[in-house]
């Protein structure tokens, strides 16, 4: 079995494209025959799974490479609510080197190549002497780096957060640059990629910004709307594309879109889905433009609505909020690849594949 050098993905900062790079890595590496390993090294966020407490992520790659999740070899440490206080209170009583090593060490057995997702931005866990930079050394692992599109605040940030994994020897296979703007790859390619030239840094690929990757869910929406889906609920993975007021139901958007999201006091429901349905057929608009609707306030539907919501299978959204604050919250939510949004999996995957250089990124990883 041929080996190759551990892979750590980082990123200048919190969603970033971490999750979508390691997606596209893992998957295109298996797709050349290697056997890939996972393992998110420091977790933040944990589920309880079957009395297993794992890194939420390690759940979404357990089912892309089919693999078992044993803890303390997929997601060995996890620095949950209270475990700063409980570190610097004792940290004497935690042993996380030797916790992270063994977990390399029987990894890298079983696997030809073994990608690390690291955790927000590269200082992160720095408080209990795991920051991203100190453990891609434990893990004898070179980094590739995530970075989002831009000149100025891109090569700012690739300058400071480079320079943690220089501090610990740490190899960068490259640098990934996300999220750009189609109109502004030639620029930000050229620009960037003098500097990162003049700094030694290999350029991996620049990644299109897609829109369609920070649709959030209607499940998303109604926890961050605190609200309750009282019709349709098995429709809760449909996606959101935009948001549309029930004061405000424009023509455009309801042609331009099949997964809106409709935001209306409830008071006002009956009128909005009316006036839905009058500009739909006026217009020649013959499928529902609507993904889930939320209704705030009191107030009563009728029976017209009702059967317009259950007819189109739309999950309703009931919240205590009002509609401005109900759309306050929606846009402030953040969107992550998920077990939920298969779509956004087969998309990471493609955009990877198709934009960044996997081969060098192998024939850096080369032992």
């Amino acid at each position: 079995m041929q080996k190759f050098r551990n892979i750590y993905v980082a990123a200048t900062s919190q969603h970033v494209g971490k999750t979508t790079s390691t997606l596209g890595l893992v998957s295109t590496f298996m797709k050349k025959g290697l056997k890939v390993g996972y393992c998110k090294p420091v977790g933040q966020k944990f589920l309880d799974i079957q009395h297993l407490r794992v890194d939420k992520d390690t759940i979404l790659f357990a089912d892309l490479i089919n693999f078992e999740i044993v803890p303390e070899l997929h997601s060995p440490v996890i620095l949950g609510p209270g475990a700063t206080e409980m570190y610097l209170d004792s940290p004497e009583s935690f042993d996380l080197d030797n916790i992270l090593i063994n977990a390399e060490r029987e990894m890298s057995r079983a696997n030809e190549i073994v990608i690390y997702e690291g955790t927000g931005h590269p200082g992160v866990g720095s408080v209990a002497n795991v920051s991203n930079a100190r453990v891609a050394r434990l893990l004898n692992a070179g980094v590739v780096m995530i970075v989002e599109g831009g000149i100025g605040s891109t090569i700012d940030m690739l300058n400071m957060t480079t320079a943690l994994f220089r501090e610990e020897n740490v190899p960068i296979i490259g640098v990934i640059i996300n999220k750009v703007h189609p109109d502004k790859m030639a620029k930000v390619k050229h620009y960037v990629g003098k500097w990162l030239e003049a700094n030694q840094l290999p350029l991996l690929g620049l990644m299109p910004y897609e829109s369609k990757l920070a649709y959030p869910l209607i499940r998303t929406v109604a926890e961050a709307v605190m609200g309750v889906v009282t019709y349709n609920a098995d429709f809760v993975d449909n996606k959101v594309e935009s948001i549309i007021a029930g004061s405000l139901i424009d023509l455009k958007e309801l042609k331009s879109s099949q997964d809106l999201l409709l935001v209306v006091a409830t008071r006002s429901i009956n009128e909005a889905i009316r006036k839905i349905e009058f500009m739909a057929h006026n217009h020649g608009i013959t499928n529902c433009p609507l993904s889930g609707i939320v209704a705030t306030g009191e107030g009563q539907m009728d029976k017209h609505t009702i059967r317009y919501i259950e007819k189109n299978n739309l999950p309703l959204i009931r919240t205590e909020l009002d509609t401005y604050g109900s759309v306050l919250r929606i846009s402030k939510i953040e969107v992550k690849i998920n077990r939920s949004t298969p779509w956004k999996i087969k998309m990471a995957i493609d955009l990877i594949e198709n934009n960044v250089n996997l081969n060098a990124i192998i024939e850096a990883s080369k032992l």
